[in-house]
C-alpha cells in the first residue's frame, strides 16, 4: 500500500499516523539488533517504516528493505538517492524492491564523497538532484511506487550559513524547490529534524502558502543520546533552542538523565504539533527504538499492555526461510 493512501485513510478516520526510520548497519552484530528493533516494532503497527540508503552498501539497504516487507510484514518505504549513480543502478533497485511488494520510495540527491560537489559525480542523463529522481521515477514507473521527498523547515544544510541560519532568499529558493519536486510527482513530504517546533510550523504554513497541498509530515529525533544528538545538529546544521542547549550541557554526562531529557523534550515537541492539527509523526531512531516508543506511550499513542503482533517471530523466519 502506498503512504500517501495509509496516511488519508487514517486521517479520514481522524487517526495519528506514527512511523519509523532505520539505518543499514555497519557490522554483523549491528545486523542482528536491528533486526531484533524490527520484530519489536511490528508489535506496535507503525504506519510505515523506512530504511535509510548508503550507496556504499546499497545491496544491504536492498535487503532490509526486501527483509521489512516480507519477513516483517512492515509497509516499507526506501530512500534512494542519485548521485554518483546512473538512470540504469537506480532501474534495477527500484525493480528489485518493487518485485517484493514496495512501493513507496523517498527520492534524494544523496551526499557526495567528502571534497566534491554534487555536481562533479552526477550520474548520466542528468540525474543529479532529487527532483531529477522524482521526475524519472514517475516517468519511468509511473503510479507503480508513492514518493516521498524531504523538507527542510531551516533550508537546505547546503544553504545554511556559519551563523546557523539561511539568507531569506535561499530559504524562499529552497521551498519553491520543494514546491517542483511536488509538481513533478511527489505524494508526501517528510521534513528533516529541528527542535524548535515553532521553525516546523512555519515551514509548513509557508509550504501552504506557495500553493504545496501534500501532507508534510514532521521528522522527530529523539535525544537518547548527547554525543549522537550533537553529531546529527552538526551535520544537519539543526538550530539548536538555548533552553535546549543548555538542559543538556548540565546532565551531558549522565546518560539517564540524558535519555530522560530526550523523552521529556519529544515529547512536548509532538504536543505541540499534533495540537496544531498535524496528524502525524515520523520518528528517526538511529536504530534504537526504544525513547520513540516512551515518546508515542506518553502521548497515548501505543499502550505496551496492548500492544499486538500479526505474527510470532519463529513463524515469521519460517515464512522468510521457505
Amino acid at each position: 500500500m502506498k503512504i500517501i493512501d495509509r496516511v488519508k485513510e487514517a486521517w479520514s478516520e481522524d487517526k495519528i499516523v506514527y512511523s519509523f526510520e532505520f539505518m543499514p548497519p555497519r557490522t554483523p552484530k549491528g545486523m542482528k539488533l536491528l533486526l531484533d528493533s524490527l520484530d519489536r516494532i511490528v508489535m506496535f503497527q507503525p504506519s510505515f517504516c523506512d530504511i535509510t540508503w548508503r550507496a556504499s552498501s546499497s545491496e544491504m539497504t536492498l535487503e532490509i528493505a526486501r527483509k521489512m516487507k516480507t519477513m516483517f510484514g512492515l509497509e516499507t518505504m526506501m530512500h534512494l538517492t542519485c548521485v554518483g549513480s546512473t538512470p540504469e543502478r537506480i532501474d534495477s533497485a527500484l525493480d528489485f524492491v518493487r518485485s517484493h511488494g514496495v512501493e513507496n520510495i523517498l527520492a534524494l540527491r544523496g551526499d557526495p564523497p567528502e571534497g566534491e560537489e554534487a555536481l562533479d559525480v552526477a550520474g548520466s542523463d542528468d540525474l543529479s538532484c532529487a527532483l531529477d529522481l522524482v521526475s524519472h521515477i514517475r516517468e519511468t514507473y509511473g503510479s507503480s511506487f508513492g514518493i516521498v521527498v524531504a523538507g527542510y523547515p531551516e533550508a537546505h544544510p547546503d544553504v545554511i550559513q556559519a551563523d546557523g541560519s539561511a539568507t531569506e532568499e535561499d530559504y524562499q529558493k529552497d521551498l519553491a524547490y520543494l514546491k517542483k519536486k511536488v509538481d513533478a510527482g511527489a505524494d508526501l513530504i517528510i521534513s528533516q529534524l529541528f527542535y524548535d517546533t515553532d521553525i516546523f510550523l512555519k515551514f509548513v504554513n509557508d509550504c501552504r502558502q506557495i500553493g504545496i497541498t501534500c501532507p508534510i509530515v514532521p521528522g522527530i529525533l529523539p535525544i537518547n543520546d548527547y554525543r549522537k544528538f550533537l553529531r546529527m545538529t552538526t551535520l544537519c546544521r539543526t538550530k539548536v533552542p538555548a533552553d535546549v542547549r543548555d538542559a543538556l550541557q548540565s546532565i551531558k554526562d549522565d546518560p539517564v538523565a540524558v535519555r530522560k531529557y530526550g523523552i521529556h523534550l519529544g515529547t512536548e515537541m509532538c504536543k505541540k504539533i499534533l495540537a496544531h492539527g498535524i496528524k502525524a509523526l515520523h520518528l528517526y531512531t538511529l536504530n534504537s527504538e526504544k525513547t520513540a516508543i516512551e515518546i508515542l506511550k506518553n502521548l497515548g499513542l501505543v499502550d505496551v499492555s496492548k500492544v499486538a503482533r500479526p505474527l510470532p517471530p519463529s513463524a515469521q523466519c519460517k515464512q522468510e526461510e521457505g
